[in-house]
Order: C-alpha cells, then structure tokens, then sequence
C-alpha cells in the first residue's frame, strides 16, 4: 500500500487526481454480469426510449464507482475514504458505436486540520454535461 498524501502539503484548490474511463455497451454488459443488475435500460435501446429515455444507460453505481477511483488511487488506501457522496444530475448514455467517456477532476475542497480530513470535490462528466453533482469525498490523512 502507497503512503497517503501529506495533509500538510494539501491547499484548497489543489487538482489532486484526474482520470477519464472509456465506457463501451460490452462494459455495461460485464458490469451487469459483476453486479446482477440486468435491467434491459443498460443494454436495450429500444427498452430505454420505451421508459423515455435517450437512449442505453450506465449504471449508476457504475459511474459512482469510477469517479471515486482517481481518489482512492491517489490516498493509496480505500479505507481512507471516510465519506463518499454523489448526486445524480444526468444520465450516461452509452452510444452503441462511439460509447462514452466519463472524465472526473478531483480537488481539495475543505481541508480540517483539527481531524486531518480533506473534502475532496469531484467533477465528473461525460463531454461538457456534468453527470454527478455534490460529488464529494471525504479522506482521512496523516
């Protein structure tokens, strides 16, 4: 396990972790395999606008998942992530040929040096649309 980050070397505003994750419809279909979630709307378009939506989606844990990740990568230690929220703004819609990318741009949003915890906001989009709002974690740091 990576050594965490120093609290005292952490300024708001500082990018601490950047990543973006190639999504196909065969990542939807494994990840539906992965989590038993096997609603038709992450695989069938013709279901999905049948509900009145766009088109396939990503499951929404799926892109909760991968925005969290450049941050755990970064604190080394999963079980330094103290707190994770997300709101869900927008759908991922996964193009059949094209796919979709989801980039996220993880800073320093609050840092309490009482308790050593940084607050770290996620912005996590697919294009310029911004899918998770209130895209927060909190980690615990030395």
């Amino acid at each position: 396990m990576a050594a965490a980050p120093a609290f005292d070397g952490l300024a708001v505003g500082d990018i601490v972790a950047e990543h973006s994750f190639a999504l196909t419809r065969d990542s939807l279909v494994r990840y539906a395999g992965a989590s038993g979630d096997f609603n038709a709307i992450h695989y069938r378009d013709d279901v999905a606008r049948e509900v009145g939506l766009p088109g396939v989606l990503a499951h929404g844990m799926l892109t909760m998942g991968f925005a969290v990740q450049p941050v755990v990568d970064w604190v080394g230690d999963p079980g330094r992530v103290a707190d994770y929220q997300v709101r869900f703004t927008r759908p991922v819609v996964v193009d059949p040929q094209l796919g979709a990318v989801v980039s996220v741009i993880a800073k320093v949003g609050q840092l309490d040096a009482d308790t050593r915890v940084a607050r770290i906001d996620l912005t996590v989009k697919v294009g310029d649309e911004t899918v998770l709002g209130k895209a927060q974690a909190r980690v615990s740091l030395d």
